[in-house]
């Protein structure tokens, strides 16, 4: 199936397929056509020009001064600090805690960095020591939860702590230049400082971009399904998948779109889970024991606003030649086969998200990265290799940003060269074309990504 807006895979994969006949000639043409870059606005209605620090931050074009309001009270919300009850405002904190408010992990609505207070440990139990806390979710750890709260108001003993270090990994490329790359190497501690039963299930998980959420909530389900190949029927080595999540708001199996393994279903729940888990905050979606919540459904409704209705900001120029070899290089390693440069939103009660055909890089698909990048932790359907495809817009202002910004899911990577070379299983043989292809090549291929 097909859908309008939607390239085919055939089209995106080039380097995979033989180039011998006028008719797949024709077809590359038609697709360099369909998917030329400059004919997409990075964000639809919601593309700004702005390449500075606070380019993620923005409220996006369009929005009725109503919906402006509301962006600004969301934006008020997203910056709350929290403190320890009893208090007059903001209060709930706690008691244990990684940060104490969105815009401590996501740094100027980006990426957060790979240091305590904003790099989390998910952790969960092997799936015959438990049951899930969600229906067909992760088993919590008893007297842990789901994600490691390393911090605790004063008074409470800490939960626990982990200890991080580096593991540097070598290789060359074919040229014969060598790189680097980095591992972590997690330990869990206790309270006291001993170390936790190494069967504990970890995931280290960085803080992502927040900007240009509600147009990834606004893709139709059938649109992703249509995308999806789970068993590969047309022999490309790709087999992107929907993760099947529990929305608790409906209280049934709903498709996940965020999250690094897609394990969230809206956009509200993932705000309402980073309120419980992130901060010990509770409310509607996550009370705490006794039925209690420390934020209002008005709080999460607006703060869910903020992250629907934040810009994406416009790439350097998409039609100078630079751009256009890039992309060309893309879609030849095979990048674009995950990372799809086009989708397209369904009717939004947001005007500036309704139909909107945009650039983001992504299929939201789980994909099987193999072992290199492998967590071993599922999460619903996702097993301990698959990973939802991360949204490349915006890519290159993340050290502008954030400088020193570090990418992929635990931030092992410091440059984009990095974050390729750790790319595996279905993934490998765009890898694989990078590691193997002229340095000149490779700079261009940067070059573009750095565009975004």
């Amino acid at each position: 199936m097909t859908l309008p807006g939607i390239p085919q895979r055939r089209w995106i994969k080039r380097s995979r397929l033989s180039w011998a006949g006028l008719g797949l000639i024709l077809s590359l043409v038609l697709g360099w056509w369909w998917m030329a870059p400059e004919s997409v606005a990075a964000g639809g209605a919601t593309t700004i020009h702005n390449r500075s620090a606070r380019a993620y931050s923005q409220p996006a074009p369009g929005l009725n001064p109503q919906q402006a309001a509301e962006h600004r009270q969301g934006d008020r919300r997203f910056a709350d600090v929290f403190i320890p009850a009893p208090a007059t405002f903001n209060a709930g904190l706690g008691p244990h805690f990684n940060n104490q408010s969105c815009l401590g992990c996501h740094i100027r609505d980006g990426r957060g960095q790979p240091q305590a207070g904003q790099l989390l440990a998910r952790l969960s139990l092997p799936p015959d020591r438990g049951t899930p806390e969600q229906p067909g979710g992760a088993i919590p750890v008893p007297g842990l939860g789901s994600q490691l709260q390393d911090h605790s108001i004063p008074g409470v003993p800490p939960l626990g702590s982990f200890q991080l270090t580096w593991e540097e990994v070598f290789g060359r490329y074919a040229d014969g230049r060598s790189y680097s790359l980095r591992r972590p190497q997690i330990q869990l501690l206790d309270g006291t400082g001993k170390a936790l039963d190494p069967s504990i299930q970890v995931s280290l998980r960085l803080p992502p971009p927040v900007f240009g959420r509600g147009l990834l909530e606004a893709v139709p389900e059938e649109v992703l399904a249509a995308i999806a190949d789970p068993e590969d029927r047309n022999h490309d080595g790709i087999s992107g998948r929907l993760n099947q999540v529990w929305d608790i708001a409906q209280q049934k199996q709903a498709i996940g779109r965020f999250g690094w393994k897609a394990g969230q279903p809206t956009l509200q729940q993932q705000n309402a889970a980073a309120y419980a888990h992130d901060m010990g905050v509770s409310n509607p979606l996550f009370p705490d024991a006794n039925g209690h919540q420390d934020i209002d459904a008005q709080t999460l409704t607006a703060t869910t606003f903020y992250t629907q209705t934040l810009a994406v900001p416009a790439p350097l120029r998409t039609d100078d030649r630079q751009f256009r070899q890039g992309f060309a290089l893309f879609q030849d390693a095979g990048c674009a086969a995950c990372h799809l440069p086009k989708l397209k939103t369904g009717r939004s009660a947001i005007a500036a998200l309704s139909e909107q055909t945009f650039a983001p890089y992504t299929d939201l698909l789980l994909h099987d990265l193999g072992p290199g990048l492998a967590d071993q932790r599922p999460e619903f359907l996702a097993n301990g290799q698959e990973w939802r495809t991360a949204p490349l817009w915006g890519l290159g202002l993340s050290q502008t940003v954030l400088p020193g910004a570090t990418y992929l899911h635990d931030g092992r990577a410091r440059t984009i060269a990095e974050a390729i070379l750790w790319h595996g299983g279905e993934a490998e043989l765009a890898r694989e074309w990078f590691r193997t292809a002229s340095a000149r090549d490779r700079k261009r291929l940067e070059r573009f990504l750095k565009q975004l």
